[in-house]
C-alpha cells in the first residue's frame, strides 16, 4: 500500500510538472505584420542598449557603428561614448563621433559602468562603487556596497545628475555622491531580500526618481513612497507608469504610485513593455502583441511572428527581437 500511495505521488508529481500553463487568448484580431528586417541578430543588451551579431550597437532605434572587440560585452551607452567591458575588469570607452578608444583597467569584474566625459562611475560585480578620472585614470573615491546572493540581469548603469552621481546598487540601493566633493551624501533603500534585489529600472517622471528592484517600486521627490510589485517589465509615457508583473498583470500608477488601473491577463509571460503614443504595447512569451489604450480599458491582441529564446530590446517605438523589429506606431495598427 506504502508503494502503491508513492507511485500515485511520483505520477502525480510527474503530471504537474509536465503541464504548463500558458497564455492562451480567447479573441485574436489578426497578424502583426508591421516587422521590419535588422542588419543583424541581437546578441545581448542591457537596460539602454543592445549589442547586434555584426559588432554595432543599438542605442534607442540607431545602429552605432561600435567596434565591441571580442570577449567583451556591450554597458551601455552616456555623454557620446559607447562602454564595453571583459571578466576581467578592462572597461572600454568608445567616442561614437571620433571611434577612439579609451581604456581604463580596473582589475575587478564590472556590473555596470557610466560617463560623463570627465568622470567614469563604476559598480562592480562585489557590490564596491568607484568614481575615476577619465583623463588621468586615477581613482577619485571609493565606497563600499554588496551584492545580492542572485543577481537579476536587468542592471541598471550609474546616473549623472548635474553635480551629482547616482549609483543604482546590487543590493536594492541608491547611493548619491557629490563627484566634485567625491562624498556619499545620502543611502536610500528600495527593497531588502536577499535574492535578485538589484536595481532594475530608474527613470524621472514629473520630478520624481522611479527605482525598481524585481519587487519593490520606489518613488522618491520631497517624500517617499514604495508598492509591492514583482516587476518584468516597466515603462512610463510622461504622464503615468506602466508595470507588466510576473502575476500576468498590467499595472497603471501615477507618479507617486497610486493605482490608476489594472488588467490581467491569465498566465502571460511578458517580454517587453512599451508606451507609445496614445497606446501601451506588451510582447507576450507565446508569440503575442497587447495593444492596449493608455487607461487600459480596452485593448486588442495580435499575433506576432517572434522567436521566444531570442533578447528582446526596446527601441524608442518598436520592440527588436532576434534580427527583426516589431513597430508600434499607430499607422501599422491601421493596416490591421
Amino acid at each position: 500500500m506504502r508503494y502503491l500511495l508513492f507511485s500515485l505521488f511520483f505520477v502525480l508529481l510527474l503530471t504537474g510538472c509536465s503541464t504548463k500553463e500558458v497564455f492562451e487568448p480567447k479573441k485574436v484580431t489578426g497578424d502583426w505584420n508591421a516587422l521590419k528586417k535588422i542588419d543583424a541578430e541581437v546578441i545581448d543588451k542591457t537596460a539602454d542598449v543592445a549589442q547586434l551579431e555584426n559588432g554595432r550597437v543599438l542605442v534607442k532605434n540607431s545602429e552605432i557603428n561600435a567596434s565591441i572587440e571580442s570577449g567583451y560585452r556591450v554597458v551601455g551607452e552616456s555623454a557620446g561614448y559607447i562602454l564595453s567591458t571583459d571578466i576581467d575588469g578592462h572597461l572600454h570607452l568608445q567616442n561614437i563621433d571620433s571611434g577612439k578608444v579609451t581604456k581604463l583597467d580596473l582589475k575587478k569584474t564590472i556590473a555596470a559602468a557610466s560617463t560623463d566625459g570627465d568622470v567614469v562611475a563604476v559598480v562592480f560585480a562585489n557590490g564596491k562603487m568607484a568614481l575615476y578620472d577619465l583623463a588621468s585614470r586615477e581613482l577619485l573615491l571609493k565606497l563600499e556596497g554588496a551584492t545580492s546572493v542572485a543577481l537579476d540581469a536587468r542592471i541598471v548603469n550609474p546616473y549623472f545628475m548635474n553635480d551629482l552621481v547616482l549609483f543604482l546598487t546590487l543590493d536594492g540601493k541608491i547611493v548619491i555622491v557629490n563627484k566634485n566633493l567625491k562624498k556619499r551624501l545620502r543611502t536610500i533603500i528600495v527593497s531588502a531580500t536577499e535574492y535578485f534585489n538589484n536595481v532594475i529600472y530608474f527613470d524621472i517622471l514629473k520630478n520624481r526618481l522611479i527605482v525598481a528592484t524585481a519587487t519593490k517600486i520606489l518613488s522618491f521627490g520631497t517624500s517617499q513612497k514604495r508598492a509591492e510589485f514583482e516587476a518584468r517589465n516597466i515603462d512610463h509615457n510622461g504622464e503615468d507608469l506602466y508595470v507588466a508583473t510576473k502575476q500576468g498583470d498590467i499595472v497603471k500608477l501615477s507618479a507617486d504610485l497610486d493605482l490608476k488601473g489594472k488588467v490581467h491577463f491569465p498566465f502571460a509571460h511578458f517580454l517587453a513593455l512599451k508606451a507609445v503614443d496614445d497606446h501601451l504595447y506588451a510582447l507576450e512569451k507565446e508569440g503575442y502583441l497587447i495593444q492596449l489604450s493608455k487607461d487600459l480599458l480596452t485593448y486588442k491582441i495580435y499575433d506576432v511572428d517572434i522567436s521566444d529564446e531570442s533578447y528582446v530590446y526596446s527601441g524608442t517605438d518598436r520592440f527588436f527581437v532576434g534580427d527583426e523589429a516589431v513597430l508600434l506606431k499607430q499607422d501599422a495598427a491601421s493596416k490591421q
